[in-house]
């Protein structure tokens, strides 16, 4: 089983930047960032593949949001920036079981393991 721990969730004002962090207990195919805003559902943010370090984004971050990895470290991070206030919610770092989603990554339902989240808050 994998275990995932996120830090760096903080508050920050609109147009700042904020990095989080997330490391895993071993090897993982592929991680992920979610976050989930209260009454609504939650959404994929990023995802980045160990095999060959391609990453994907959220059409609502592009442009704003980096995910680099560490593979020596099982370690991923979220690089933000020009944060806007409904970027505000829990984020969370998720893991697979197995294989790794290319067409369906953006869904919960996709992801075994996760992050007990941090909290990112931003105000205008």
């Amino acid at each position: 089983q994998t275990h995932l721990v996120e830090s760096g969730g903080d508050s920050v004002q609109a147009g700042g930047s904020l990095n989080l962090s997330c490391v895993a207990s071993g090897y993982t195919p592929c991680m992920s960032w979610f976050r989930q805003a209260p009454g609504k559902v939650r959404e994929g943010v990023a995802v980045v593949y160990s095999g060959d370090g391609r990453s994907e984004y959220a059409a609502s971050v592009k442009g704003r949001f980096t995910i680099p990895r560490d593979k020596a470290k099982n370690m991923v991070y979220l690089q933000m920036t020009l944060l806007r206030v409904d970027d505000s919610a829990m984020y969370y770092c998720a893991a697979p079981r197995s294989v790794c989603s290319v067409s369906h990554w953006r869904q919960a339902r996709s992801w075994a393991y996760w992050g007990r989240g941090t909290q990112v808050t931003v105000s205008s």
